[in-house]
């Protein structure tokens, strides 16, 4: 892959290995060099064990907006649809919406489903389940209340989950907000994550952290600075 001369100036910059979380977050903001107000984005590699089929999956509520608008999809009987579009979802239905998807529609980062739900969209786990959005008591996008859910995805509220090479992405801010509030949640999430281990890991869980802008290089994080 090709990279522009911003982007090779700025490997030259970094003369280490790790930096703290604070060095790093004012890396990132430094030498950011795009035109638009670029996400910054944490990725996180994990220690888990294929031959158990270990994965992670959870939520955890981000004391600070990221910046990123959340597209939820909301599957409920029609007595649920009004509190979940009155909450502001935009995507809501029942066996119309279960239609639509089973048809390749695809355009939502969260899907929150009612029990009552649930046995209706089974059918589409070769949909959902390959994205990795079937709705999951595990991560809490199984409830009664969808407007509530839908409520608190908007305030914050993030899904993560392991990819198939064990890592999590997820944007954490954009480069015009305050370090602080980047920081908070990036360690919201770090926490969240570190209680999030599956039993039976060996060694340490978290292997590595990084820290990048869009368009810009990652910057590893000493794990030692979040404790």
């Amino acid at each position: 892959m090709k990279r522009g001369k911003n982007y090779k100036a700025f490997r030259e910059k970094l003369t280490q290995s790790k930096y703290s979380l604070d060095e790093a977050l004012g890396l990132v903001k430094e030498n950011n060099k795009t035109k638009f107000d670029a996400s910054i984005e944490l990725h996180i590699h994990l220690n888990l064990s294929k031959k158990g089929d270990q994965s992670v999956r959870g939520t955890v509520d981000l004391p600070n907006p990221t910046g990123k608008k959340v597209r939820i999809a909301v599957f409920a009987e029609a007595e649920k649809q009004k509190e979940a579009k009155d909450a502001g979802a935009k995507i809501v239905g029942a066996d119309d919406l279960v239609e639509k998807v089973s048809r390749g529609f695809t355009d939502f980062d969260v899907v929150i489903a009612t029990p009552q739900m649930m046995p209706r969209i089974g059918k589409l786990g070769k949909v959902l389940g390959v994205l990795g959005l079937m709705p999951n008591p595990k991560a809490g996008t199984i409830t009664p209340e969808p407007g509530k859910l839908v409520e608190q995805f908007q305030k914050g509220r993030i899904e993560f989950r392991n990819d198939k090479l064990n890592n999590i992405h997820q944007v954490v801010g954009k480069v015009s907000m305050k370090p602080e509030k980047v920081k908070e949640n990036v360690l919201a999430i770090y926490h969240a994550v570190s209680q999030a281990k599956p039993e039976g890991v060996k060694g340490s869980f978290i292997q590595n952290m990084t820290l990048a802008s869009t368009m810009g290089p990652g910057i590893r994080i000493d794990l030692t600075s979040l404790k």
